[in-house]
């Protein structure tokens, strides 16, 4: 064997091992990126259906359209429901930095979702540039 045949084989070894690593590089990469979004998904889901106040809110949504007690929510402008909507804004964030899927969001709160959307009052209230739900109504309404 030459040394310029052992040259090349080196060459093509080294090509290789970096393939590999590379490939290596990726599959922990994908790991890394899909356990922490479960983190997220987790550590949302818990915030959702712990929090008392959040829960009060999601009653209230979780209604029939027109319901008199989510208009009065909307006119009042209330602390409880700001807060509720900043929630989903987080996790709209979340999704529009790629911290969690749509699959994601769409398994764990696709139904209160929704039932933002079922309430024209609450959804006029998304819609309202000037309250600054930007990665909501995004999500919601895709605008």
């Amino acid at each position: 064997m030459s040394l310029e045949s052992l040259k090349t084989i080196i060459q093509i070894l080294s090509a290789l091992a970096t393939a590999v690593a590379a490939m290596g590089a990726l599959i922990v990469y994908r790991t890394n990126s899909r356990r922490e979004r479960a983190r997220w998904a987790e550590s949302l889901y818990a915030r959702f259906f712990e929090r008392l106040e959040l829960k009060t809110i999601r009653d209230k949504l979780d209604s029939l359209r027109g319901n008199p007690e989510v208009h009065r929510l909307v006119a009042e402008e209330s602390a409880a429901l700001t807060d509720y909507l900043n929630f989903f804004e987080f996790v709209a964030y979340l999704r529009s930095s790629k911290q969690l899927s749509k699959t994601d969001i769409q398994a764990l709160f696709g139904y209160y979702l929704a039932c933002l959307r079922r309430h024209d009052e609450v959804a006029a209230y998304v819609r309202n540039r000037e309250k600054d739900f930007e990665y909501l109504r995004e999500m919601l309404f895709n605008e």
